[in-house]
């Protein structure tokens, strides 16, 4: 079976392996288009996935073209699934949407391996 990687996950770490410049943890206004709920407080980690999701847009749109992720072998070959609504590129919307449901398949899998381990061993008994 493959491993999955997040789409998220693969903006940071093509970031960090091409030398992109960190700016401040200060939060940052939600881009264009963001729903109400994506306008709450961002946290550290969301406000850095968010510069980094700036710094790969090339261009500004406040979205990501195959064009700008071709670079980035891991991010190209996620994009698909990361384009939900299939217009051909990823919002930052679109992006948080793929990494919360990559962290939740992969809380499922670690529960699903440790539950066997905390289970009690029942006691054998012979007839």
């Amino acid at each position: 079976m493959r491993k999955r990687t997040p789409f998220a996950g693969l903006v940071l770490s093509a970031l960090w392996v091409h030398g992109a410049a960190q700016a401040p943890a200060a939060p940052e206004p939600a881009p264009a288009g963001a729903t109400a709920e994506s306008r709450a407080p961002l946290t550290q980690g969301e406000a850095k996935a968010m510069r980094e999701f700036r710094l790969l847009d090339l261009n500004g749109d406040g979205k990501l073209s195959r064009t700008e992720v071709r670079l980035f072998p891991r991010l190209a070959n996620a994009f698909d699934a990361a384009d939900t609504d299939g217009d051909g590129y990823v919002s930052y919307a679109e992006v948080r949407e793929f990494a919360a449901k990559y962290r939740a398949e992969r809380e499922r899998n670690r529960a699903a391996r440790e539950a066997p381990a905390a289970a009690p061993a029942e006691p054998q008994t012979r007839p």
